[in-house]
């Protein structure tokens, strides 16, 4: 499935008052699945994950992706729960259906995520349909709860039921091992939790379509095979968790 894409830009989301993009697929005659995609370590950038927004929009996701600042004093987490609640909220404005909702993330993001997957208190109770985990790193503390994901994936009876988890990294990270996706499927799928990796011939950047701009110390849209075969694939693993069957 393709589609056309409209792109709804800065949007003021919560007390902090950051941005939010929305890349909203054709409209159809039923509300779409969303996916809430947030992005790395680097502060407010939603215009790193627009390639890869704009990709999953066109499989007939409604993307919303913010800004948020991991330098804040609580580490985002106030932005990350409001990003949350904005899409719950507003997702029918937009044609997505705020029941049908994947929260994805990539690196940082990607840890936030899984912090939220594995601890239900991190959102009074809220918990989405699936999570994506792109490029993650997860030995260190999740923004969303101050825990360590690996370590509350090997957490021995632990009652959490268990919710979608679908992960993705590039075999050539530089910058987050592979090993560390690895290892979390791998503590996922012993505590009964599937959570299925999908390893990709490429980096971090390329794994969302695009490449580090040294001279913009940036990632920027990239054409190469890599990254465009890769990110293509990604955006494929987002509409597969929100429901919709794409190859």
């Amino acid at each position: 499935m393709t589609a056309d894409v409209d792109v709804v830009t800065e949007l003021g989301y919560g007390t902090s008052g950051r941005r939010m993009d929305v890349h909203c697929p054709a409209p159809s005659s039923s509300a779409a699945p969303v996916v809430l995609l947030w992005h790395g370590r680097g502060p407010d950038e939603r215009d790193v994950l627009a390639p890869l927004a704009r990709s999953a929009a066109r499989l007939g996701v409604v993307t919303f992706v913010p800004d948020w600042r991991p330098d804040a004093p609580d580490g985002g987490r106030t932005q990350l729960a409001e990003s949350v609640a904005f899409v719950r909220e507003n997702a029918a404005r937009f044609g997505g259906d705020a029941e049908r909702m994947v929260l994805a993330g990539w690196s940082l993001g990607a840890n936030a995520v899984l912090g939220v997957a594995l601890n239900p208190a991190a959102l009074d109770g809220w918990r989405p349909r699936a999570v994506v985990g792109i490029a993650g790193g997860y030995r260190s503390a999740a923004p969303t709860t101050g825990t360590v994901p690996i370590e509350d994936a090997s957490r021995a009876g632990d009652p959490v039921p268990p919710i979608p988890v679908h992960l993705v990294h590039g075999t050539t990270d530089p910058i987050t091992d592979i090993e560390q996706s690895r290892e979390l499927r791998d503590a996922l799928e012993e505590r009964g939790w599937p959570a299925p990796l999908e390893e990709l011939a490429t980096d971090h950047a390329g794994i969302v379509l695009t490449e580090y701009s040294v001279e913009h110390q940036r990632c920027l849209p990239s054409t190469g095979a890599h990254a465009v075969d890769a990110g293509t694939r990604t955006a494929h693993l987002l509409a597969r968790a929100a429901g919709i069957a794409v190859s």
